[in-house]
């Protein structure tokens, strides 16, 4: 089965129910989207499908028809993505382990809502579950990750 990841063409020789997450992991070696809860609640392993934030440890690979993008692709070589860089500059990564997955999610929000309200921020990113607890970070980021995005 071919699978585009990162703008790369890959053939896996996997079974179609496969999570995309251990396609992901197993497979391509691209560790950035973790497993949490293994049931697509908790967000750490959220990818890209198209644009569309998606849960990849309950997606099976054999329902896949979109370009794949995880954490590893979203930025560019030569600079982050602009959620990235808010998630730097706002230092709100503690444990770092579910990070990704609100990259991902805050990413895929602010491409569909460029100039969001705290309320809207708290919504989209109450999806992923952050033990940290680092919530006003998260929104703050998101906040200057939205205005980056708009100046650009």
């Amino acid at each position: 089965m071919q699978l585009t990841v990162n703008k790369k063409r890959h053939e896996v020789d996997v079974e179609p129910e496969m999570p995309l997450l251990w396609v992901l992991r197993d497979e391509l070696g691209i560790t950035g989207p973790k497993l949490g809860c293994g049931i697509g609640f908790c967000g750490a392993c959220t990818v890209h499908v198209d644009g569309v934030a998606m849960r990849s440890c309950s997606l099976p690979v054999g329902v896949v028809s979109g370009a794949v993008t995880t954490i590893e692709g979203l930025g560019n070589p030569k600079a982050l993505h602009a959620v990235q860089a808010a998630w730097v500059e706002h230092q709100v990564a503690q444990c770092g382990y579910c990070q990704s997955g609100q990259i991902m999610t805050a990413a895929a929000f602010l491409a569909a809502q460029s100039d969001p309200t705290d309320q809207q921020i708290d919504e989209a990113m109450s999806a992923n579950l952050c033990r940290c607890g680092t919530y006003p970070r998260i929104r703050l980021a998101v906040k200057t990750a939205a205005q980056k995005m708009k100046g650009a």
